[in-house]
């Protein structure tokens, strides 16, 4: 404040937080209500004093003159406070903590949510975020694939994830199963199901990871009258898995051991994807929509159209309908294990074989969900640039073979067959008639899911074929006579 021979001259400073190059911040205003209730100036010059990282800055700061204009209310009146909130009923100034904005597990979230916001942002305007950290996730199978794909499933910011698994972390694991280490596998083993989720968590301790330690029944491995029971209520199991998850991984290491998930994914219409290794080759496929979808329009009676060399059910639009793991096959799922060498039930594949099929199957999931059919999109062929329906993600292949040894890649489309042991309407409706008992029967009886989709008679009439050639003596060729008779 300077005193001149006439008036007082007054130069208001206060400590401004805002850093606009041309107005001043919001305390001004209480400040300026309050000199001219107590003090009744009409107008006040000011100083706007603020700093750059801790120091005095000048060149920030900003110095006016203020015109007061007092509404009639406040004349002759002095506010007890101005700006101040209510704390606790009084008012007083508000602490805020900032601990929760300083939590590891927040801090965690806040940096994985950034990569995914900055895809979108900057290549992909239409990836679903939220689709994908809602979607729940079963994995079936713990081993090198399932780590690989739960690790997978976190990057592309998915949350709820299961791991089924029966098996123990083994010395040999750690090296190949990423979620694993040393310490998992001392005193006998920790379950993989259960350390797989540590694990997950101490990676990204925001995931909703859960671990199940149960074994999968498969057709061909026989069980006795005590059995029974522990075997049906893992059946039960497994089925309110499926039901309580959107889609399922089957990456467990026997053929066998992916019916049953298969038949159940196929009768509730789940998402399914399998990935299997061999030595240097991979499959990777999603299965085809249940033949009792109703999104579709299917029911019982599927409209099945028969051609020289193939038969493919199609759905009500005319459709093919995909198939799934087993469509191909023409023998059912048998126990694999029994008869096996030590060595020979031990997987063997080249090291980088795990990872490349985890990739492809998480992509294949996270395709499905942002492309406008679903599951029941049709299979894209990678070089069939026509008519391919190409989302923003790119094609959606209904299964990708690829090879190590030729460093190759292919992408095929297989269709759902009438006689298929898993997901053929018969199969499904024996199922959804008998239920615990139809699976038993699977279980117990090799030949029963043969007998029950007609591959017994189907064998049997191939067998049956005979071959008679029609030999020309004067070694003479063309025409019909080069002709095979069956």
């Amino acid at each position: 404040m300077k005193f001149t021979r006439f008036y007082w001259q007054i130069l208001f400073g206060f400590y401004d937080p805002c850093h606009l190059p041309n107005n001043p911040g919001w305390p001004l205003r209480n400040f300026l209500a309050l000199i001219s209730a107590k003090w009744n100036l009409k107008s006040v010059q000011f100083l706007c004093y603020r700093e750059n990282r801790g120091f005095a800055d000048m060149g920030l700061s900003l110095v006016g003159e203020a015109l007061i204009t007092v509404s009639e209310g406040w004349k002759n009146t002095m506010p007890n406070a101005v700006g101040w909130e209510l704390n606790k009923g009084r008012k007083v100034p508000r602490c805020i903590s900032l601990a929760q904005s300083m939590d590891p597990t927040r801090l965690a979230v806040s940096a994985a949510d950034l990569n995914l916001k900055l895809m979108r942002w900057r290549a992909l305007p239409s990836l679903n975020l939220s689709a994908l950290s809602s979607v729940k996730c079963l994995l079936l199978g713990a081993g090198t694939l399932g780590c690989q794909v739960a690790r997978m499933l976190m990057a592309w910011g998915v949350r709820k994830i299961t791991l089924v698994d029966n098996g123990k972390v083994a010395m040999s694991n750690p090296l190949r199963q990423s979620l694993y280490t040393l310490d998992d596998c001392l005193n006998g083993g920790s379950f993989k199901a259960t350390a797989a989720v540590e694990s997950l968590k101490r990676i990204f301790p925001a995931v909703e990871a859960e671990g199940v330690v149960m074994a999968i029944p498969m057709p061909g491995h026989p069980v006795n009258s005590q059995e029974q029971e522990s075997v049906l209520d893992d059946c039960r199991r497994l089925s309110d898995l499926i039901d309580a998850h959107d889609s399922v991984f089957l990456l467990t290491d026997t053929r066998e051991s992916r019916w049953l998930p298969t038949l159940l994914c196929a009768n509730t219409n789940k998402i399914t994807i399998t990935a299997a290794l061999g030595f240097d080759s991979f499959l990777v496929m999603r299965h085809g929509a249940g033949p009792f979808s109703h999104a579709h329009g299917f029911n019982a009676e599927t409209a099945i159209s028969s051609s020289a060399d193939v038969h493919k059910i199609k759905d009500a639009k005319g459709k093919h309908r995909l198939g799934c793991y087993f469509c191909n096959d023409v023998v059912a799922p048998t126990d694999s294990t029994s008869n096996r060498t030590l060595d020979q039930q031990c997987t063997v594949t080249r090291p980088g074989l795990a990872p490349i099929a985890s990739a492809l199957a998480v992509e294949l999931l996270v395709s499905i969900l942002h492309h406008p059919e679903g599951i029941f999109a049709e299979g894209d062929i990678s070089n069939n640039v026509i008519g391919t329906s190409e989302q923003p993600l790119g094609i959606l292949p209904h299964q990708i073979r690829g090879s190590l040894a030729q460093f190759s890649q292919m992408t095929l489309v297989g269709y759902s067959s009438p006689s298929c042991t898993a997901c053929c309407d018969t199969v499904l409706s024996e199922y959804r008639n008998k239920g615990m008992e139809f699976i038993l029967q699977a279980i117990n009886h090799p030949t029963y899911l043969e007998d029950l989709t007609g591959l017994t008679e189907l064998m049997k009439s191939a067998s049956a074929f005979s071959l008679d050639w029609d030999k020309d003596d004067d070694g003479g060729g063309g025409g019909d006579e080069d002709c095979v008779e069956i």
